[in-house]
């Protein structure tokens, strides 16, 4: 029993010998400090999507008046990015953007896109009288709606399901 307290006791005092004379575990010297910065940067680009609903006329009687219908383009850009958005004529046959057309077969529909319902602003590209539709970026869903108006006096045009597809192209 002696032996185990004189062993706990040299123990003892090897460590508070070894810590006085400062052989605990050994620290690095410093000479001195020096500092510098580092850049950081990030680009944000302008990006957008886009998606557009179908215009659907439903059932024509072309023996009566104007029949409208409406759609929606929805785009989202990047908050501050400017965007325009353009159609083309159509697939229809002899179509233009003033009067693009449905078809069924070899049969014709005539239609028009507008920009509003006041039916005075055909949408397109922007040339030959007509208009894209433009706007900002907020970083959140914007959503135009597109009017589409088959016009009257189309008596001639045989009975059957008339179709088109207009490319729609947001550019930012």
């Amino acid at each position: 029993m002696d032996k185990l307290i004189f062993s706990a006791k040299s123990a003892f005092i090897l460590a508070g010998s070894a810590a006085a004379l400062g052989l605990a575990a050994p620290t690095a010297a410093f000479a001195g400090t020096q500092a510098t910065n580092m850049p950081v940067s990030a680009t944000v680009t302008a990006n957008c999507t886009i998606s557009a609903s179908s215009v659907l006329f439903g059932n024509v009687n072309t023996m009566a008046g104007n029949h409208d219908s409406t759609g929606t383009v929805t785009v989202s850009c990047t908050n501050g990015a400017p965007w325009s958005v353009s159609a083309n004529a159509g697939n229809g046959a002899s179509a233009t953007m003033a009067v693009r057309r449905l078809t069924s077969g070899a049969n014709t529909l005539n239609y028009s896109l507008y920009t509003s319902g006041t039916y005075g602003t055909v949408w397109g590209d922007g040339t030959s009288g007509t208009a894209a539709v433009s706007g900002t970026g907020s970083g959140a869903s914007q959503t135009f709606t597109v009017y589409g108006r088959i016009p009257s006096g189309q008596t001639s045009v045989p009975t059957g399901v008339y179709t088109d597809t207009v490319s729609v192209t947001v550019t930012y």
